[in-house]
């Protein structure tokens, strides 16, 4: 079975790709997609894939419309593709 990790970031990828260019998500959206009862478990994780993602320059991470480390950021994040 596939990595958690992995599933989450291929669940970030594919709700951004049904979002419009510019739209965020939260990481709790992939979460759900990956796991609907245990979701909250899967919170850390979630925020880890997303912090991948970011530094793979698939992703930006952002609190309150600014970019931010999620590894550093605390409170809820918001995660979109990265412009251009």
């Amino acid at each position: 079975m596939e990595d958690v990790g992995v599933r989450l970031e291929r669940a970030i990828d594919a709700l951004l790709d049904d979002r419009r260019a510019g739209a965020t998500i939260c990481p709790s959206e992939a979460a759900r997609a990956v796991d609907p009862e245990g979701w909250r478990e899967l919170m850390p994780a979630a925020r880890e894939a997303a912090g991948r993602l970011a530094a793979a320059g698939q992703v930006e991470v952002t609190q309150r419309g600014e970019v931010v480390d999620v590894a550093t950021a605390r409170g809820p994040v918001r995660v979109r593709r990265v412009a251009g």
